[in-house]
């Protein structure tokens, strides 16, 4: 961090213009996003994207469809951060890169979509796709309504991954200290890792909002509970231990405090926007399905993309071991409380929150810092991995019974 940051006070009211959208949700960034729809059709997607600094690329590499990974896809093509959407697929995978384009239509949004099999193949099909972004981009620009944007239409996903023993003392806290900055203002703040959550059902619980909200944790911790059961698999690697944890309690612990102290008003699934404002709980465990596959959160770049799903604008990464990743659409800032890790990956990182570890900085000071550095991104500064053209992500199979296609498409 090289800026001071303002007064926490000076964040009330509007924070910059905003991109608004058809259904009332306001976007930070105007993206051209370009979606594969099978893995034989990511080179010419990826090819097309090349030197297109306000394009991004998602997709799906199944040949088989998948409810829960087109919920996803159509999520974030209609996410607010999105203005404009091209579709390429090969010409013989299940979905269908028409019927994306035609859904993002109805956003209000201009969207194009071709087969490479019918386009001449690869050097065609990229030439073709880089006049098919220049005209979204034309479209996007001239389409674009400018509205005023504050903290009360902010979205923010947290993710934790490459946990040491300071993230559940300083990395997480400081996000929890935002978080509670973030509702308090009106906005809304979403938190995942439910099997991080392993041996916190009571504390989950207590911190529910309303009964019904008790009755969705208390079925999504013992869904998740079941899971980790089932497959004989906890949330802890081989790096936690060499970071300083020990148990997966304690790591839930750790992990369980970036949620700050404001009442959980619900659980929401993949692909699902939070119904109101205020903090949610994301559930991406899988649900039992015959064929039982999907692992929940295979990796940290999994949970991201989940939590842009949500609509989050904006997504925190805590870790005490380091990363260098990045994702796509929603501006991905990463914090840490190990002031190692900083200075050794100060390239990648965007927050060094070690301070509160030496007592020179208190939570709240590092958790006002940080929202600094948050209104900075949103009023159009890159984050650490945008400046390095980090958009790491992954969609896999997996099965989820709610929310359904149709809610799913509202996301």
């Amino acid at each position: 961090m090289n800026e001071s940051p303002a007064p926490v006070g000076d964040f009330h009211g509007t924070l910059c213009q905003g991109y608004l959208r058809q259904d009332g949700r306001k976007g930070i960034r105007n993206l051209v996003l370009i979606v594969y729809t099978v893995e034989c059709a990511k080179h010419v997607a990826h090819a097309i994207q090349a030197g297109e600094p306000d394009a991004q690329v998602i997709g799906f590499s199944g040949c088989y469809d998948n409810a829960y990974a087109i919920r996803l896809l159509l999520a974030l093509a209609r996410h607010p951060n999105v203005g404009a959407v091209l579709c390429v697929g090969l010409g013989c995978e299940y979905t269908q890169p028409k019927r994306i384009a035609d859904k993002v239509r109805e956003s209000g949004r201009p969207a194009e979509w071709f087969f490479i099999q019918q386009s001449g193949g690869t050097l065609s099909s990229i030439q073709k796709g880089k006049q098919r972004v220049a005209q979204l981009r034309s479209e996007a620009e001239s389409r674009a309504v400018r509205v005023p944007f504050g903290l009360s239409d902010l979205v923010v996903g947290c993710e934790c991954g490459g946990s040491d023993f300071t993230s559940g003392l300083a990395g997480n806290p400081v996000v929890g200290k935002l978080y509670d900055r973030l509702v308090d203002a009106g906005g809304s703040a979403v938190f995942e890792e439910i099997v991080e959550l392993i041996g916190l059902r009571g504390v989950l619980i207590e911190r529910a909002a309303s009964p019904e909200a008790a009755l969705q944790i208390a079925s999504a911790y013992d869904k998740a509970a079941d899971y980790c059961q089932t497959v004989r698999q906890y949330s802890i690697s081989p790096g936690n231990y060499a970071g300083g944890l020990t148990t997966i309690e304690e790591k839930s612990l750790g992990a369980f405090s970036k949620s700050g102290s404001r009442p959980i008003q619900g659980v929401i699934r993949v692909a699902e926007r939070p119904p109101h404002s205020g903090l949610w709980l994301l559930d991406s465990v899988p649900d039992p399905h015959f064929m039982q596959f999907g692992y929940t959160n295979p990796n940290d770049t999994e949970g991201i993309i989940d939590l842009v799903a949500t609509g989050a604008q904006l997504v925190l990464f805590v870790t005490g071991r380091g990363s260098v990743i990045g994702g796509p659409i929603a501006p991905l800032l990463k914090i840490t409380g190990n002031g190692e890790t900083y200075r050794n990956l100060e390239g990648d990182m965007d927050f060094d929150a070690s301070a509160v570890l030496t007592g020179d900085k208190s939570l709240q000071k590092a958790g006002d810092e940080l929202l600094s550095l948050v209104v900075q991104v949103v009023r159009g500064r890159p984050s650490k991995p945008e400046l390095l053209g980090h958009h790491e992500y992954v969609i896999i199979y997996k099965h989820q019974d709610t929310p359904s296609l149709a809610a799913g498409c509202r996301a």
